[in-house]
């Protein structure tokens, strides 16, 4: 628990500094560029669906080249703009030239690789880091901060409600396969502590910094993003008892890999951009 708590004492103060203070986004890129890169390894590598080192390095070039296209195009339609962004298309080429290398790997050494390995390439490189940079499309957003700062409550309230919730009252369980202490009634206090941080979230900004906030909204995207907050967490709980392992990798103290951490980002962080373009929090 002490090593838990220090990693986060130290990493929370460096993330919030490059999501919310640096003036700049590339910054934003270049972080979960990393991030993404070191969740290639650990899906491909660490749960063994993919050992084939070729195709884990081309995955993760693809990682960078997707938070590359997700930084460069911002607010801007990823279909119709290519012609005014030269770096959109040159990551259209590069994503390309990645499928055709991965088959023709795939047709080398197709004795010893199976389809379900280039499968899990495809997935890690290019899945998972669409939607886990949806933080850097957010930050480079009008309001990207703001909108930044709900993808984060999103994430983090829902699974500290449930936790302190789940220990109070807990009696049910939620998953008792996948994840035993997880209870339902956990996940309902996610859900109203996720709410209740909207709320406040939005107050601050609407009283405190003359934002015009949607207090609606905020409940909705409360709502909506605690329970597919839980989601995303289930589900990399489900690889994990399926492939045999405990956490992801080592790389965060306490807290295992990237995708031990960031589970729910991945999918909280694309959902809150969607909530965006839908129901815009800020006036």
């Amino acid at each position: 628990m002490k090593t838990r708590v220090l990693t986060a004492c130290v990493g929370l103060p460096l993330l919030i500094a490059v999501l919310f203070l640096l003036p700049w986004t590339w910054p934003t890129a270049i972080v979960f560029g990393a991030a993404c890169a070191v969740a290639v390894w650990e899906l491909c590598h660490e749960t063994k669906l993919c050992e084939n080192k070729y195709m884990i390095v081309l995955s993760m070039l693809a990682a960078l080249c997707v938070t590359f296209f997700s930084w460069t195009t911002g607010e801007k339609s990823v279909i119709g703009s290519w012609k005014a962004n030269v770096p959109a298309l040159a990551i259209y080429i590069g994503l390309f030239l990645f499928f055709i290398l991965l088959f023709i790997e795939l047709l080398r050494s197709h004795d010893k690789t199976p389809f379900t390995a280039l499968c899990a390439a495809v997935f890690a490189g290019l899945v998972i880091p669409w939607l886990l940079t949806g933080l850097v499309r957010l930050r480079v957003m009008s309001y990207g901060r703001i909108y930044v700062g709900v993808a984060l409550i999103l994430a983090m309230t829902a699974d500290t409600g449930a936790y302190f919730v789940g220990r109070a009252f807990g009696k049910h369980k939620l998953a008792p396969v996948i994840s035993p202490k997880k209870t339902v009634e956990g996940a309902i206090g996610g859900v109203l502590f996720t709410v209740l941080f909207m709320e406040l979230y939005c107050l601050i900004f609407d009283k405190g910094c003359g934002y015009d906030m949607n207090y609606l909204y905020a409940a909705i995207y409360g709502v909506i993003g605690s329970i597919l907050s839980i989601v995303g967490d289930l589900t990399f709980s489900v690889v994990k008892r399926q492939v045999g392992i405990k956490d992801y990798g080592k790389l965060l103290p306490g807290h295992g890999g990237i995708l031990d951490r960031f589970d729910s980002m991945i999918v909280v962080a694309p959902l809150t951009e969607l909530l965006v373009l839908l129901l815009p929090l800020v006036g």
